[in-house]
């Protein structure tokens, strides 16, 4: 039932209690000096030390000490005559039996306290499971921060081994990771050294563990001893590792997520491992399985993004290259149009003046294709000029209506201006404001039919003032201070409101059959759009589908010049 020390000198006391006891317990020992005491207690389980308190060759503090630091939850009861005893005593002691207490009464309290003993140890060995139980979950949400924390394939495999290593105290990890560099890899930590006969058989291990999992199905990645790199992590290189470490204890399990594959893991350990040993460690696999994953994704993305960046290098370079070689033999072939026309060469017919004229608009066209394409090929390389001066919006608008009056008579557009007279001075590039009022005029008479307006408005307005009732609402909410709003409103084809926005993407046209019919490049809205943004200001369109379409772009009232740099950056 028990285990029982008694500690005494005299030989009446221990006659007595081995007679009492030695038939009601399963062991009973006694001795009567230091080192008999402390190898007893080192080769024999105590449960109940019984220790008379008059002993002449030992001390009896110390020894109580001693045996308290050796035995957990020990039950020590002091034999003495005394009712009252000293508080050092009683603070180290578990209780006391009178010597002249009768026999059943001592053998009940010996019970008590063998009883008191057990319970102890169990209470110590589930506070103990408790302790490993919150110590393990610690170590998991430690480990899933990590995971969290990173995207790097690398470093989420090494966590994941940490974590186990700090769990489970393994002697060997063998991983196979296909996402560690450019090429399969097998990822050995291990407690000590490892030669290169047990490296072999390992990585032969590890290669057969792959290829049983996929034994009725396609393998994702075929491997072989030939392929398979290895990277070792070991901790005490003055160690080694046997061919004993097949003998251990082992688990194994794949690192994957559905149908995505990332690798596999085998953990050997000297001791056996545990259900729970067996739970933490397909709990912490499967939990990196979703970070690799994402880690995936992400590299994905960081080398789809270079290859579009590369790609767009390559396309703006070409687009500049190919705009420059046109545009080169568009001057000598204008230039030779004119003298054609001007009669210097000789006196044309009417049909020969006709396909001159034909042939002269065409370069202008294409004159301004290319030039569009320049312009929005600056602005997205952030090289694209401004002169930024004080001037007042009522030249550029007189210069763009003076360009397109004979324009607007030949399609038969009633062409106006409606400006409010004394509109303060602002700090703009005149030039690139009047790209951008000639292409929403040029915009405007395309779409619009023969007999019908278009009027150019010009304003002072405060943003509150400024509003909209579709799409571009938010943007005007930026606003702040006094502007200068510019509007050119036709009386055209108008365009639906869920295609408003989509109005100012580069190479974009409204599908509709008039659009399809005046063609262009779909990079003027863009541009002007840029342009806009480079002034601080803003550009949206009002329309209604077959009732016309109101541009407007605000700027702001400033007497300060715009800052080119921050203008660059607002470009890119």
């Amino acid at each position: 039932m028990g285990n029982i020390l008694l500690v005494t000198e005299n030989d009446e006391i221990y006659n007595k209690f081995k007679s009492l006891l030695n038939k009601e317990f399963n062991n009973f020992n006694s001795c009567c000096n230091n080192t008999s005491i402390l190898d007893l207690i080192e080769i024999s389980p105590i449960d109940v030390v019984l220790i008379d308190d008059k002993l002449e060759n030992i001390n009896l503090n110390l020894i109580i000490k001693k045996i308290k630091s050796k035995i957990e939850n020990v039950q020590i009861l002091l034999l003495t005559d005394e009712t009252v005893i000293s508080e050092d005593i009683s603070k180290l002691i578990s209780g006391i039996i009178l010597k002249n207490y009768s026999n059943e009464l001592i053998q009940t309290t010996v019970n008590a306290h063998i009883r008191n003993k057990e319970k102890l140890d169990n209470l110590s060995g589930k506070n103990k499971d408790l302790a490993d139980s919150l110590y393990r979950l610690n170590v998991l949400y430690n480990t899933s921060s990590q995971f969290a924390g990173t995207l790097d394939t690398k470093k989420l495999l090494m966590y994941m081994i940490e974590g186990l290593d700090k769990s489970l105290s393994f002697d060997l990890t063998c991983t196979i990771s296909f996402g560690f560099e450019q090429e399969p890899v097998l990822i050995i930590n291990s407690l000590y050294d490892i030669s290169e006969e047990l490296m072999s058989a390992l990585k032969l291990r590890a290669i057969l563990n792959y290829k049983s999992l996929f034994k009725n199905r396609e393998i994702p990645f075929e491997i072989d001893d030939k392929n398979l790199k290895i990277v070792k992590y070991i901790k005490n290189p003055t160690g080694k590792l046997t061919f004993n470490i097949f003998q251990y204890d082992n688990m194994f399990a794949p690192i994957d997520l559905g149908d995505n594959f990332f690798g596999c893991i085998e953990i050997f350990k000297e001791n056996p491992f545990s259900t729970d040993d067996a739970t933490y460690f397909q709990t912490i696999v499967q939990q990196v399985s979703l970070p690799l994953k994402s880690a995936g994704l992400y590299k994905e993305i960081i080398e789809k993004n270079e290859e579009l960046e590369k790609l767009e290098r390559i396309k703006s370079e070409f687009i500049s290259i190919v705009s420059h070689e046109l545009r080169t033999p568009l001057t000598p072939i204008k230039n030779a149009l004119s003298i054609l026309s001007s009669g210097r060469c000789g006196t044309l017919g009417e049909n020969a003046n006709k396909f001159i004229d034909m042939a002269k608009r065409n370069v202008e066209n294409l004159t301004s294709i290319i030039n569009d394409i320049l312009d929005i090929n600056k602005i997205e390389a952030g090289k694209m000029d401004f002169n930024y001066k004080l001037m007042n919006i009522h030249s550029v608008i007189e210069n763009v209506k003076t360009n397109f009056d004979c324009v607007a008579k030949e399609h038969e557009i009633t062409f106006s201006t409606n400006e409010q007279e004394n509109l303060p001075d602002i700090y703009a590039d005149s030039q690139r404001l009047g790209q951008v009022l000639t292409n929403l005029v040029s915009n405007a008479i395309k779409f619009t039919p023969r007999g019908k307006s278009i009027t150019i408005h010009s304003e002072l307005k405060n943003a509150q003032d400024i509003n909209t009732d579709n799409c571009f609402e938010n943007e005007l909410k930026t606003l702040n201070g006094n502007y200068i709003v510019v509007s050119v409103v036709d009386e055209g084809i108008g365009i639906k409101e869920e295609n408003l926005l989509k109005a100012f993407d580069k190479f974009t046209q409204i599908e509709n059959s008039l659009s399809r019919k005046v063609g262009g490049t779909g990079l003027g809205l863009p541009i002007a759009k840029q342009l806009i943004k480079a002034h601080k200001g803003t550009i949206w369109c009002d329309s209604e589908e077959n009732k016309g379409s109101s541009f407007r772009f605000a700027l702001p009232v400033t007497t300060e010049p715009a800052d080119n740099k921050t203008i660059e950056k607002e470009l890119l």
